[in-house]
């Protein structure tokens, strides 16, 4: 028997006894559902128009279910225009509308819709589907979706006869279209590194803030932007300096309102005779806001890299528990000679020009640096986009999730050659495994929620995550920047993969990693950070864990030859959608989907995390229909 207390609680949203069993057969009814197709996405990195793509057709599977409705009456090209319809309703419409026969056209389509709409909303409650029906429409819909008997042609046409003399015949199909993506994936998971590289990752949060169930494992770049979102400088530098080596001043500047003009002035200033030639921008998509020049992008990167360098000497003095001494390189340098000695190697500086160095403390910020990361650090703080995308963050994310018998998370679990678990010491304990997750979860939240001062110790941490050797975010031996611009040394520039991605290929491995997190062998891991080669199998570890970074970011796909994958979810199946380059660009373009695992049986949604919370909520009302019988509460009639 539950607390009597809770009872009378729970009494006032469900009064008497009909309302308590009307909710209890609604939630049974629930339970007895096909659960809804989950959806996995890793490594965004900025490209908002292949992601939103890819998310708005759900990867595919709506071209697929078109397909199957109308192989015998539609032609593959009707079939590509109407799925096409439903990812982007107002672009296709946009000229149809002039046509004579708009009406004969709207007739047809929207049957096709509804048709579409009838298939995704059948493994879900009426309840529910109502739920995701635009408001203005939601009637009409419903009439749509449940016409039966001698005259439902009928009453179709003149259903949709009302629609075109009302003329909202564009924003029914607008509608109808929303509500079919959105009931065609059900939960969405980001497996980590929403931001750099590509041009807009503020355009990917914007989608994600608008989605209905959703949940983030935090990747290495995200957690260098909340780290710069907390006022860290380090990660303010950092995430600049990426930011300009791959041109994106459109999210730095138009979709954050970075103000980058101080650090333009001052890179034109102390470098302006410098080419920069190491620093010149990789530019894979043109700006179409903040046009900047190669030379003046050149210019800014290698000030904003030289700040960030000295920077992270500092913090490295400051943080001997991190084991990061050795990667405070500015300190190693011999600025008369032109040289640096790393591991007791000497080698040629291929950029000698330092100006805002001074050797006998080449760690210390010019005054014209520390005014120039004043200005960023206070432009960082008072973006009311950029703290609200990364509250978002904190409210959705985590570093990792355990949902419906998957384990989810960005980077690795560190561990050591001969396969045991790694272990670091922080704030006086021992953590591995599930414990260092957890203690960064914490970490972290304390860094950004508290009060604190730029460069304390809470928000030096994100630092660490972001490039520390034994972080579970970044994962490997060293980010090895200051090696790649200055000495261009390919043996002493690579960057070695922590021993967990070689271990995952063993099942072992990930069983280990499974009972770590209190799961059993018919579990999975869900797994991101590091790009699948085309030709290289995603499946690790005999089918227990699915790495699904294929490379949506256009940095990556020269050497993974395709445009990332999506991994599926559904009641029946598991399944890989291998999406190509160019699919964004063009609806013909289709997804190779592919299985790799069925299940025995459909899986209903009491088989779910949320049919377990359901049931909950059914005993709860059990309890409560037994006091109301029992007269123990009194019922409101």
């Amino acid at each position: 028997m539950l607390d009597i207390h809770y009872l009378n609680l729970l009494a006032e949203r469900y009064p008497n006894i009909e309302s308590a069993a009307a909710e209890m057969i609604n939630l049974l009814t629930i339970c007895g559902m096909p659960k809804g197709t989950e959806y996995f996405f890793s490594d965004l990195h900025g490209e908002h128009e292949a992601f939103i793509h890819q998310l708005k057709s759900a990867s595919g599977v709506i071209k697929t279910r078109i397909d199957e409705l109308f192989f015998r009456t539609m032609t593959e090209k009707d079939r590509v225009t109407l799925a096409s319809l439903i990812y982007e309703p107002e672009r296709c419409m946009k000229d149809r509308k002039k046509d004579a026969d708009f009406d004969e056209w709207f007739k047809i389509t929207a049957s096709a819709l509804v048709e579409v709409c009838k298939d995704f909303a059948g493994k879900c409650t009426i309840s529910r589907v109502r739920k995701k029906a635009p408001k203005t429409f939601a009637y009409i819909i419903d009439e749509f979706l449940h016409f039966s008997g001698a005259n439902k042609d009928l009453h179709f046409e003149r259903m949709v006869d009302a629609i075109l003399r009302a003329g909202v015949a564009e924003e029914f199909i607008s509608g109808i279209c929303k509500m079919i993506r959105e009931i065609s994936v059900d939960k969405l998971h980001i497996i980590g590194d929403i931001f750099d590289r590509g041009p807009r990752a503020d355009l990917i949060m914007d989608e994600l803030m608008s989605f209905h169930d959703i949940d983030i494992q935090w990747g290495n770049h995200d957690i260098a932007w909340m780290g710069a979102a907390s006022g860290n400088l380090t990660c303010i530098a950092s995430v600049i300096r990426i930011g300009i080596s791959y041109n994106n001043f459109d999210c730095l500047e138009d979709g954050y309102g970075i103000n980058l003009r101080p650090l333009s002035m001052f890179a034109s200033e102390v470098y302006a005779d410098d080419p920069c030639e190491r620093f010149m921008p990789h530019i894979f998509d043109e700006s179409k806001y903040d046009t900047v020049s190669k030379s003046l992008a050149a210019k800014m990167h290698k000030a904003i890299a030289v700040i960030m360098f000295k920077l992270e000497g500092q913090l490295y003095r400051r943080h001997a528990e991190y084991g990061m001494e050795g990667r405070d390189i500015l300190s190693k340098v011999d600025f008369e000679n032109g040289t640096v000695t790393i591991d007791s190697i000497t080698y040629d500086l291929k950029d000698k020009n330092f100006p805002t160095v001074n050797p006998k403390a080449p760690l210390e910020l010019t005054q014209g640096e520390q005014n120039l990361m004043n200005t960023l650090a206070a432009s960082f703080m008072h973006s009311k986009t950029l703290q609200k995308h990364i509250r978002f963050l904190y409210e959705k994310g985590s570093m990792y999730k355990i949902c419906n018998n998957n384990l989810l998370y960005h980077g690795c679990i560190p561990m050591t050659p001969d396969g045991e678990f790694d272990r670091v010491s922080f704030g006086g304990e021992e953590l591995y495994g599930r414990s260092y997750l957890e203690f960064i979860n914490e970490e972290v939240r304390e860094a950004f929620f508290s009060e604190h001062e730029i460069n304390s110790t809470s928000t030096d941490f994100f630092w660490y995550l972001w490039c520390g050797k034994k972080s579970p975010l970044f994962g490997k031996s060293k980010l090895a920047a200051f090696e790649r611009y200055f000495i261009g040394d390919a043996e002493l520039s690579k960057e070695y993969m922590n021993d967990y991605y070689r271990l995952v290929e063993k099942k072992e491995t990930c069983l280990k990693i499974l009972e770590e997190f209190s799961l059993g062998g018919d579990s999975h891991i869900i797994n991101g950070h590091v790009p699948v080669r085309s030709g290289e199998n995603p499946v690790k570890g005999d089918g227990l864990l699915f790495m699904i970074d294929g490379g949506i970011s256009k940095a990556y796909q020269p050497r993974t030859g395709m445009g990332g994958y999506t991994f599926i979810y559904s009641s029946r199946y598991m399944a890989f959608a291998k999406h190509s380059p160019e699919e964004w660009k063009s609806d013909r373009e289709m997804p190779v989907i592919y299985e790799v695992e069925r299940l025995h049986q459909r899986m209903l949604v009491e088989k779910t995390d949320t049919g377990a919370e359901i049931g909950r909520t059914i005993n709860e009302l059990e309890a409560l229909l037994e006091a109301y019988r029992k007269g123990q509460i009194k019922q409101k009639i």
